[in-house]
């Protein structure tokens, strides 16, 4: 299939592999994938997001490591991978948020905030002299009384869902959750979910205290972050 070293394909951003891959891309989706995870679902009341703290030594204080971030208060962001490039990406959408709110004098959507800051994420994928961003992130929130969960990745690719996981072990948690999950659960059985779900990224040394949890509710949209 190479006529070539498949090696001479990732030396650029913007070359294509023969078989049409861009491995740079596939570079910044495993960067992904070894990060700690991130969980993001729906629940009879609304919409929780969740993330692990990985704490690589007891030095560190887990509180300085933020995994969920608030665009506005009816948006939140959780995010894996490297939290750098997240941040730099949180702040765009918090500045989006912002302009639309001045231009248009009402709150933006989930969907449309998202779908701004996928197309940072595809447009680091085809200018040289650039890198993809190495994070992905999942966008919840509460819009006319609808719950929304987003996932966009280093691709630019935008998806909904009912519940999703990124970050290391999501295809151990994605199959428990086809498997348990409900969209009728109350939020402390969303949360029962969420930490034996984490369990399964087989995380060294889990912890549950390291778990951060943000949620909304209809009756309050702007989220609130919860205790273990």
């Amino acid at each position: 299939m190479y006529p070539v070293s498949p090696q001479a394909y990732d030396r650029a951003l913007t070359l294509f592999s023969p078989d049409g891959r861009l491995f740079q891309v596939e570079y910044a989706k495993e960067a992904v994938n070894n990060g700690a995870p991130a969980i993001g679902m729906k629940y009879k009341d609304g919409v929780i997001l969740s993330g692990y703290r990985r704490i690589a030594t007891k030095l560190i204080v887990p509180e300085s490591i933020k995994k969920i971030f608030l665009v506005d208060p009816h948006i939140a962001v959780a995010t894996s991978g490297w939290v750098a490039d997240a941040r730099r990406l949180i702040e765009y959408a918090q500045k989006e948020v912002q302009n639309y709110k001045m231009t248009y004098n009402e709150n933006p959507s989930v969907k449309y905030i998202c779908r701004e800051v996928s197309n940072v994420f595809q447009a680091y994928t085809q200018y040289g002299g650039t890198r993809p961003f190495g994070t992905a992130l999942l966008f919840a929130g509460i819009d006319n009384g609808k719950t929304y969960v987003y996932e966009t990745d280093p691709s630019g690719t935008m998806l909904q869902y009912n519940a999703t996981a990124v970050g290391a072990g999501r295809n151990e948690i994605l199959e428990y959750l086809n498997k348990h999950y409900t969209e009728k659960m109350s939020l402390n059985d969303a949360i029962k979910l969420i930490m034996k779900a984490f369990t399964l990224a087989k995380e060294e040394k889990f912890n549950e205290k390291n778990v951060e949890i943000a949620y909304a509710t209809f009756d309050n949209p702007d989220f609130v972050y919860k205790k273990v």
